[in-house]
C-alpha cells in the first residue's frame, strides 16, 4: 500500500476518526468505565475466572456498522457468521477453547426474512466454531433501536496450562495468518470512503464478478482451528487484529514488532484506501490490511506451525515499543 498522492486530486482525506469513531477516545471512555469498578479488571481479549483447576472465559462483542452494509443490499445472511467470529477470535487469542454461545438481537419491529437469514448465518458460524448455541434474546425496542443490531457472547474453558502467556520475549518470531478481507471492524470508514463516488450495488472494480457490498460482507474467518497446533508449538501470545489495526500486536507485551514479510492485502484495502484518500498510517491503524491474527512463539517452533497451518512468518519481536510494517511505525 502506498499514500494517496495529494497532487491532481481534490477528494478530502478520510480517517477513522472523521467518519466518527475516535479509537483513542473510545479506548478512554472504556477505561473510564473499568476504572468505576475500582477493580483491576483483565483488558486483553477475553475476561478470565479462575474456576479451580480452569479458566472459565467470556467474551462479547457485536458486528457493528457492517450491519448497515447488509441492510443496504438486503443480504443478512453472512452476519451471523461475523458475529461468531469476532467472539472466539478474542477466547482463540487467549488460548481459551470456545464452547458456548448466547446472541442478543435489538430490531425496530419484527421481521421473519432478517431473523432468518441472520440464524441461518449464526448456525455456519456455529458449525465452523464448534460451538453449541445455548440461548439468547430478540428484543424489539422501536423506540430505542432504528433498524437492528446483532452482538453475542461466548464462553469457552482452558485448563490453567493451556492458557497463553501473553507476554511476548525478545527474540520471539511472529506467524501471521490470513483474513478474509475487511472483516467486522474499520467498517465505518470503509462505507464513507467508498460511497463517495459508488453504490454498493455496484460491480467491485477489481472483481466484477462480485458488487462492492457482497465484498464488504465477506464474513470475518473463524481462527478455532489455529487453537490446537498453537498449543503444540508453544505460543507465547496472540493477537486478533481487529478494531485499532496492527496496533493490537502491542496487547502482547510492550516490545518492538518487526513485520518484514507482512502477508499481502486484498483488492477491498486497496479501493478503499483509493476512493477515501486514506493515508498508509490510518489505513494501518484502522484495518487488519491481509493479516486478520498474529502469534508470537519461540524462533525454533515457528516452522513447525507454519508446516501445520496457513501461516507464514512475518516478523520478529525486538526491544522497544512499537509495530514497524510496510515503512510505518505505530505505537
Amino acid at each position: 500500500m502506498t499514500d494517496t498522492d495529494e497532487e491532481g486530486t481534490d477528494a478530502e482525506r478520510l480517517t477513522y476518526a472523521e467518519t466518527g469513531v475516535d479509537i483513542d477516545a473510545s479506548e478512554d471512555a472504556t477505561a473510564a468505565l473499568l476504572e468505576a469498578f475500582g477493580s483491576d479488571l483483565r483488558t486483553e481479549y477475553a475476561g478470565l475466572l479462575d474456576i479451580g483447576d480452569r479458566y472459565l472465559a467470556l467474551a462479547t462483542d457485536g458486528v457493528g456498522t457492517k450491519l448497515l452494509v447488509a441492510e443496504a443490499i438486503e443480504d443478512f445472511s453472512t452476519i451471523g457468521i461475523d458475529c461468531i467470529a469476532m467472539n472466539v477470535n478474542d477466547l482463540v487469542a487467549a488460548g481459551v477453547e470456545p464452547v458456548a454461545f448466547v446472541d442478543y438481537l435489538a430490531i425496530d419491529e419484527p421481521d421473519e426474512e432478517l431473523t432468518n437469514q441472520i440464524g441461518e448465518g449464526l448456525a455456519v458460524g456455529l458449525e465452523q466454531a464448534d460451538l453449541t448455541m445455548l440461548g439468547g434474546e430478540t428484543a424489539v425496542m422501536p423506540e430505542v433501536v432504528k433498524g437492528f443490531d446483532l452482538a453475542g457472547t461466548c464462553a469457552g474453558l482452558a485448563g490453567k496450562d493451556e492458557i497463553f502467556e501473553g507476554e511476548t520475549q525478545v527474540g520471539d518470531v511472529l506467524v501471521g495468518f490470513p483474513s478474509n478481507g475487511i472483516h467486522s471492524n474499520g467498517l465505518t470508514l470503509a462505507r464513507e470512503a467508498v460511497t463517495r463516488d459508488h453504490e454498493y450495488t455496484d460491480e467491485f472494480p477489481l472483481n466484477p464478478e462480485r458488487t462492492i457490498g457482497e465484498e464488504l460482507l465477506r464474513p470475518t474467518r473463524i481462527y478455532t482451528g489455529l487453537l490446537e497446533p498453537m498449543r503444540e508449538h508453544d505460543v507465547r501470545a496472540a493477537a486478533h487484529v481487529t478494531g485499532g489495526g496492527w496496533t493490537n500486536l502491542l496487547r502482547m507485551g510492550e516490545r518492538e514488532y518487526v513485520i518484514e514479510n507482512p502477508l499481502p492485502a486484498q483488492p477491498v484495502f486497496e479501493f478503499v484506501q483509493e476512493e477515501g484518500n486514506v493515508t498508509d498510517e490510518e489505513m494501518h491503524r484502522t484495518f487488519n490490511m491481509g493479516t486478520g491474527f498474529v502469534v508470537a512463539l519461540p524462533e525454533d517452533r515457528a516452522n513447525g506451525l507454519v508446516a501445520a497451518t496457513d501461516g507464514r512468518l512475518i516478523g520478529r519481536v525486538e526491544d522497544g515499543d512499537s509495530v514497524d510494517i510496510r515503512g510505518l511505525s505505530l505505537s
